[in-house]
């Protein structure tokens, strides 16, 4: 074995553990700060204003914190954004009011969006490209398992011990990782970063607008969240409107979280075996984008459950090879940069998806919005594959 897969061998894991944890913890609020703010007297739109300030946060921030940590290293945003989500948990145990908890959700925003660029770039610079896809397998299969058992543990939590009770548990836990980040996970050697002020963003960013495989990349990401993000917003309504109960809208949530979940690892695999990975992206898009459109279509709880439980697997597979992708597409200096783009793409896509698709629906219905989106998933799986065959024809390719 080579010294640098021997050392990537040992941080990995770690990385793991703190990427599964700090999720899980911060999770574990989700579902309790709508609830504690309307508990303060907070309405429907109040509380979609205050996780409005979080996306908004995470969306702004993401790019400028992945700057951060190409120029400063990966340590000081990693542990300066396990501080602020600790820090936000123990200020939202304090809140007294709806601008308190609105301005505390502003610091969990900026603590996601420094501390998610900067352990992900990392992942990605422990690995070697050879191995990258099983890297960011293992990686994405623990973050996203802590983001679907958090929020599970939270509502447990709240009703065994009451709303408040969450945040100083989901704090500690936090603390405990930035303790296991600060002791156990050894940085990788700084030869590859730029010492020196950090430049302009835009700047920054037209380095890399020339990039066609991470423009590529980006596009499917944004592409799949605007379809994720009108299932997550809008597949309850749905759901309840043709009668299921609330068991029946976890089990269809449970499903896709599932699949998403498990089928990470084997995607890794499959993203070192194979000689043209975009073909993964694609398969993981159409899988989808067809799931999407099947959705329209569906009647029961069983035909739902296994749509979503197709939409998971399709986008597990596109977005553990995206993760290898853009860690290959761009040099070491710029990962955390790109990683930053990447995040960004996630939030600006939901948050399009979750305003955009409201009015779809409310004039077409339910079964329009879905077709919809699954047909905007096809035109983002041909944008896809003509920009990354352009990128391949320009040999834009070379490893990194």
């Amino acid at each position: 074995m080579k010294p640098s897969a021997h050392k990537a061998d040992r941080r990995l894991p770690i990385a793991c553990l703190i990427g599964f944890f700090c999720f899980f913890a911060s999770y574990l609020r989700m579902p309790i700060v709508p609830l504690l703010a309307a508990s303060l007297g907070a309405d429907a739109v109040q509380v979609g204003l205050i996780n409005g300030v979080f996306m908004m946060t995470a969306c702004g921030l993401s790019i400028p914190s992945g700057l951060v940590s190409d120029r400063l290293g990966r340590r000081l945003p990693l542990l300066g954004g396990l501080l602020l989500l600790a820090a936000s948990s123990v200020l939202l145990y304090q809140s007294e009011n709806l601008p308190q908890v609105a301005l505390i959700y502003l610091f969990f925003g900026v603590g996601l969006s420094t501390f998610s660029p900067a352990l992900m770039a990392y992942v990605g610079d422990i690995t070697p490209p050879e191995s990258r896809g099983r890297a960011f397998g293992r990686y994405t299969m623990a973050m996203y398992a802590g983001m679907t058992l958090g929020p599970a543990a939270g509502g447990l939590l709240a009703q065994e011990l009451g709303l408040r009770p969450v945040f100083p548990a989901a704090g500690a836990v936090l603390c405990a990782m930035f303790l296991v980040a600060f002791f156990c996970l050894p940085m990788p050697d700084e030869k590859g970063r730029i010492r020196g002020a950090a430049p302009a963003v835009i700047p920054s960013l037209r380095g890399l607008a020339g990039n066609r495989p991470l423009t590529a990349c980006l596009v499917a990401v944004l592409g799949c969240c605007l379809g994720y993000g009108t299932f997550v917003t809008f597949m309850p309504l749905y759901l309840k409107d043709l009668g299921m109960n609330t068991m029946q809208v976890g089990l269809v949530f449970a499903a896709g979280a599932l699949t998403n979940t498990l089928a990470r690892l084997p995607a890794g695999r499959l993203c070192d075996s194979v000689r043209d990975r975009s073909m993964l992206v694609a398969a993981g898009l159409a899988l989808f984008a067809l799931a999407l459109a099947a959705f329209g279509l569906c009647r029961g709880a069983p035909s739902f459950m296994a749509c979503a439980g197709l939409m998971g697997i399709g986008m597990g597979t596109a977005f553990t090879v995206i993760c290898a992708l853009i860690a290959d597409a761009v040099p070491r200096e710029m990962r955390g940069l790109a990683v930053g783009c990447y995040n960004t793409s996630i939030y600006a896509g939901m948050l399009v998806s979750s305003v955009g698709m409201g009015p779809v629906v409310k004039g077409a219905g339910f079964r329009a919005a879905f077709f919809l989106n699954g047909a905007l998933g096809v035109v983002v799986l041909v944008l896809f594959r003509l920009l990354y065959r352009r990128s391949s024809a320009a040999g834009d390719l070379s490893p990194v």
